[in-house]
């Protein structure tokens, strides 16, 4: 009798174990297609802000105007915070973001703008509307990016 009790004990623990991997295995998969979910909204949301960036600074330099447009952005990716901010360097000029608090040199996606323009400022979800804001910088378009909420 001992044995056939302790070789159910071991099937039991076995299972368990089975059945722990399992929803391991399962609890893992539905995060990662959860991510990949937030990821794709994320560049979708970058595009969309870099269309409008491109369009208002072609607008600024072909009529020497200054423009303002506000986005509308949601407040978070999926349960996640996440941000957008301009940036330069010698040759070219780009909107980058990412999920998470905002930190330097940690953008995980970037959308370059028009060669010769400039842009700077920053957006951090869950703070309204995005302010685009273009205007000629002597004879450079300027592309301001800001929060209307905060």
């Amino acid at each position: 009798m001992p044995s056939t009790l302790s070789s159910h004990i071991y099937t039991m623990i076995a299972l368990a174990a089975v059945g722990t991997l399992l929803v391991a295995t399962l609890y893992s998969y539905t995060n990662s297609l959860k991510t990949t979910s937030e990821i794709e909204q994320l560049k979708n949301l970058l595009d969309h802000v870099a269309t409008k960036a491109t369009e208002l600074l072609t607008v600024a330099a072909a009529t020497n105007s200054s423009t303002r447009v506000f986005v509308q952005m949601p407040a978070t990716i999926g349960y996640q915070q996440y941000w957008l901010r301009g940036g330069n360097d010698s040759s070219n000029s780009w909107l980058e973001g990412s999920l998470g608090e905002i930190a330097d040199n940690e953008a995980a996606y970037q959308v370059f703008l028009p060669k010769g323009s400039s842009v700077s400022g920053y957006f951090v979800g869950g703070y309204g509307a995005a302010v685009l804001e273009s205007y000629m910088n002597g004879s450079i378009p300027q592309l301001n990016l800001a929060s209307l909420g905060g």
